[in-house]
């Protein structure tokens, strides 16, 4: 490949470090990439050798099934951009490669407020629309006025209107993989309140709040709440591997969901508007036993069902196949389908 002082690249590349499971996979090729035009010259590259791309971020949302035949492509973009204000709402641009947490508290000490729900999640600003990551009561949909995306076809720079972007929960066009073949997140536009307009409905975080003696919130009051229930309830993949939380909670029509309840009176169910209902997926994953469960390294957390861990030397293909049998399991006790939150690579 043709050198850039601006792009890294290794052979073989152990990916371990790459992926907050840590589980371990090679790379046929890895690429880090500095600048938009490093990003273009690796793609340039790949196109040429007829090797497929991966794009991987911070690797918080991701599952490695197993060693991948692909460029494994990190574009670090950097940069944040305050680009205009009015009375109500500010708007930033920020790179893609940019940390979401440091940029959202960015934001608040920029007195630029919306995002302090979403305080502590993990991963890249160019990850967030992919998931449309939420978190206590709020969704990043609410915030993005626009996506910039890089057209491999057309080799050039474009906007996504908020429109365009199709977000559902944790959901969006850029999980469909034909738009992921084609485009690559650059950098996210946000639209945020110059006024702090707080979530705190949100049953756990009231909860917290209160806890602490706090009674009139502030934005940083919020954050600090976000930040303490992730961190007591999450477990740290610097010390435990994992993606978060592994399953979406179901979406379904209420009248199925109260057909649901009407055998299991105990099940949650929460309204999700135009008469559709959410479960809560670790409910249903601890009615089946699967709580603290373990088989070799790869198993379930024993403070939170939703979250497969890694013990240590747990293989990707390991972990999904404990994923499928916990779905499975759903399956059969509830008639629920389970659906992974984590992109599957490879497998």
């Amino acid at each position: 490949m043709t050198g850039h002082p601006q792009l890294e690249l290794c052979a073989d590349a152990q990916l371990r470090e790459h992926n907050s499971f840590g589980v371990a996979a090679r790379a046929r090729l890895l690429a880090r990439a500095g600048s938009l035009d490093a990003v273009r010259v690796a793609l340039d590259w790949a196109e040429r050798e007829s090797l497929p791309v991966e794009v991987l971020g911070g690797g918080s949302n991701v599952l490695i099934a197993s060693d991948l035949e692909v460029l494994v492509l990190q574009p670090r973009l950097l940069g944040i951009q305050w680009l205009d204000a009015d009375a109500e709402f500010i708007r930033v641009r920020a790179a893609a490669g940019e940390n979401w947490h440091a940029f959202v508290l960015a934001s608040m000490h920029r007195q630029a407020y919306g995002l302090e729900n979403l305080a502590l999640i993990p991963g890249s600003v160019g990850a967030a629309p992919i998931q449309n990551i939420g978190a206590y009561g709020v969704e990043l949909e609410r915030f993005v006025a626009a996506v910039e995306v890089y057209d491999r076809s057309e080799q050039r720079t474009t906007q996504l209107a908020h429109a365009e972007c199709r977000f559902a929960y944790r959901d969006s066009v850029f999980k469909q993989p034909d738009f992921r073949e084609r485009y690559l997140i650059t950098a996210v536009e946000f639209r945020l309140r110059r006024q702090p307009d707080l979530q705190t409905g949100y049953a756990g975080l009231r909860e917290e709040l209160s806890a602490r003696g706090v009674t009139n919130p502030t934005p940083m009051d919020v954050c600090a709440a976000v930040c303490a229930i992730r961190q007591r309830k999450l477990p740290d993949p610097a010390v435990i591997g994992n993606a978060g939380s592994f399953f979406k909670n179901p979406i379904m029509a209420m009248h199925s969901a109260l057909a649901i309840k009407a055998q299991f009176p105990a099940l949650p169910i929460y309204p999700a508007g135009a008469d559709q209902a959410k479960l809560p997926a670790a409910w249903l994953i601890d009615q089946c036993g699967w709580k603290g469960y373990r088989s070799g390294d790869a198993g379930v957390h024993a403070e939170h069902a939703l979250v497969l861990v890694n013990h240590g030397h747990a293989r990707g293909a390991e972990l999904l196949a404990l994923a499928r049998r916990i779905a499975d399991s759903v399956h059969a006790r509830f008639g629920v389908d389970l659906e992974a939150e984590p992109r599957v690579l490879g497998g």
